[in-house]
């Protein structure tokens, strides 16, 4: 077991980086100062702190992403991802700070008391990405129809009687709609053509996710999740994606309860009419 002298709190933003430390020990924490979001500030700073095994990382996972993680790793300290919603906030505390939020990270962290993240591989997260990109094109997607449907009914236009939107026959409806004013055809046509470049996005996006199912890595988890009844090519790949490992879960139940599918009681405490005082907090298991 290693013998850590020193607890590292990084709180991580865009540009910069707060560097707080607790000693082994009983100590309070203490600010050490605010460095660059460089690989060669992070680099320095870490030899001016210690040896490798001697030290011990965490920063908060975020926009930040897991690049500072690979980096300590390359250089053989060891580092933990913080699940945010798990870190323990005092009551009453409403002063936040970058330089605050550094030493009561470097403060829990030597305590134990942090639940870090499962970091994926690279390989892992460029499937998440992928995934990701997909479920942000289709929100594009929704958006962009919604205009075209408001613009329309905006002029009292709705599609014909037992036509199903953005089905076959609703597109073709759309191809022959006519406006008077030029200012409305361009309006009508700009809508028409923002729908049309995201569905192609979509495929796009589509045709590599098909191309990962079936020749990546991950594609005999993939393959042997799409036996499951109502598991298709996509959703399958998005819980390969979003899970990671199935093998970080030691029983089924743990796995449920990562996805938030299993329910927690709250019955105590006074009740009025019937109704909590409290609501019910969503459950949640993060495995380190």
């Amino acid at each position: 077991m290693k013998d850590v002298q020193k607890f590292v709190g990084l709180d991580v933003s865009k540009d910069s980086i707060a560097v707080a430390i607790a000693d082994s020990g009983r100590g309070e924490p203490r600010f050490h100062g605010t460095i660059q979001n460089k690989p060669e500030d992070i680099r320095k700073l870490m030899k001016k702190l210690g040896k490798p095994e001697s030290l011990l990382v965490c920063y908060e996972a975020g926009s930040s992403g897991y690049g500072i993680y690979r980096f300590l790793l390359s250089m053989d300290i060891d580092c933990m991802v913080v699940a945010p919603s798990l870190i323990p906030k005092r009551s009453g505390d409403r002063v936040k700070t970058d330089k605050r939020d550094s030493i009561r990270l470097a403060q829990l962290l030597r305590a134990g008391e942090l639940t870090s993240v499962w970091v994926p591989d690279e390989d892992h997260e460029a499937l998440r990405d992928l995934i990701r990109a997909r479920h942000d094109a289709r929100e594009d997607l929704q958006s962009s129809r919604q205009r075209l449907v408001h613009f329309l009914l905006r002029h009292g236009i709705r599609p014909p009687q037992g036509v199903r939107n953005w089905s076959v026959k609703h597109r073709e409806w759309l191809k022959r709609l006519t406006f008077e004013r030029a200012s409305q055809r361009i309006v009508f046509q700009e809508y028409l053509h923002a729908i049309n470049e995201v569905e192609d996005r979509m495929k796009r996006i589509e045709a590599q996710i098909h191309e990962e199912a079936l020749q990546s890595e991950h594609a005999p988890v993939i393959q042997a999740l799409q036996t499951l009844r109502g598991v298709a090519e996509v959703t399958a790949v998005t819980l390969v994606a979003e899970i990671g490992q199935f093998s970080r879960f030691s029983n089924p139940r743990q796995l449920m309860s990562y996805a938030g599918l299993v329910p927690k009681e709250y019955s105590s405490g006074l009740v009025v009419g019937k109704v909590p005082l409290r609501k019910p907090e969503t459950p949640k298991f993060v495995v380190p």
